[in-house]
């Protein structure tokens, strides 16, 4: 008879454990499960080779760490960017990457709106205003966002859910730029990148890091954009070129940016995004509401589970691996017949 199956959750997940625990205990009641011994920020291949499944945050899962594995049959990501995990090697070990689309797309959302309404009204500026004491003593210059131009660097579910959101607030055109996509919804324009850059009043990076979009925003697209115009990134740091990111704002070739993720994780005190009054920032923590990391964690755990009864999770990122037999053997050792 087989042992059960075991479930280990990244020493990272502290700040989180309350709603993984509850969902832990909702979905996979009764299963045993464990935070997983603390191997530093990579994952190393005899720890996670004590588990089926493995609910993961920040953790990386580099080639070494993947190979071989035995056991190990799915990493159910906390969340939907996999770029801290070797995809074609998890696939080479049969291990399947699950992500949790649904669970991020409002929160993340609403976060980059918070971040155009924050730039567009000066929000920071505003309250150092009046914390100094000099009231409506050189006021800066704010924008109403009706009429505005949303542009969205990727046109996955972030970036529907924004545009949904964004006809509400009344902004006008709406612009997204995505070569993996022929349709778009209705209202929604794809254009090329430069057009996108160019007409848009706010810009925001919705599309994940992967080997063709790291630097894709860079001193040629940054000095494309209005000088009016702003840049949020909410989704990965490196995807933007930070120096030259810098170099735009402290010239004033665009007007600020609202940035809740960086090249380097945490950002250095010495980071001179810091320094900048025409930028805000957050922790890599925008989009943590209470409704995402409840849903992020009952996903996870819902895609653990469905390996542990032998079927597919629902959203697989590295699809590939649905092909190979090794992957299959592992879902039958679990299947119920």
């Amino acid at each position: 008879m087989p042992e059960p199956f075991r479930v280990g959750v990244t020493p990272d997940f502290r700040m989180h454990a309350p709603a993984l625990e509850a969902a832990l205990a909702d979905v996979l009641p009764g299963m045993p499960w464990e935070f997983m011994t603390d191997t530093g920020p990579s994952a190393r291949a005899d720890v996670l080779d004590r588990y089926d499944g493995v609910i993961a945050l920040s953790l990386r899962f580099p080639a070494e760490s993947l190979r071989p594995l035995r056991r190990l049959a799915v990493i159910a990501r906390w969340g939907v960017g996999y770029d801290r995990i070797d995809v074609a090697a998890a696939a080479s070990a049969d291990v399947a990457i699950a992500i949790v689309p649904n669970a991020v797309r409002r929160p993340v959302a609403e976060g980059i709106v918070a971040l155009i309404f924050a730039l567009a009204k000066a929000l920071p500026q505003l309250d150092r205003l009046c914390r100094s004491g000099r009231w409506r003593d050189g006021l800066p210059c704010t924008i109403d966002l009706r009429g505005r131009v949303l542009g969205s660097v990727g046109a996955g579910n972030i970036a529907r859910e924004l545009f949904s959101i964004a006809r509400g607030l009344g902004l006008g055109r709406l612009l997204t730029f995505d070569p993996f996509v022929d349709a778009v919804p209705n209202g929604v324009e794809l254009v090329p990148l430069e057009t996108l850059l160019g007409e848009s009043d706010f810009v925001a990076i919705n599309c994940p890091l992967t080997a063709e979009t790291r630097g894709l925003i860079g001193r040629r697209e940054l000095a494309l954009m209005k000088p009016t115009a702003f840049l949020i990134n909410t989704a990965r740091g490196p995807i933007v070129d930070e120096r030259a990111l810098v170099e735009a704002l402290v010239e004033h070739r665009i007007a600020g940016a609202g940035l809740d993720v960086f090249e380097i994780e945490p950002i250095d005190a010495g980071n001179p995004l810091l320094a900048l009054d025409n930028v805000i920032v957050a922790p890599h923590a925008i989009a943590f509401t209470e409704e995402l990391r409840r849903d992020c964690s009952y996903d996870a755990c819902r895609s653990v589970r469905a390996v542990a009864e032998g079927r597919p999770p629902e959203y697989v990122a590295n699809r590939e691996v649905m092909a190979r037999p090794g992957w299959h053997a592992k879902l039958a050792r679990w299947r119920k017949e």
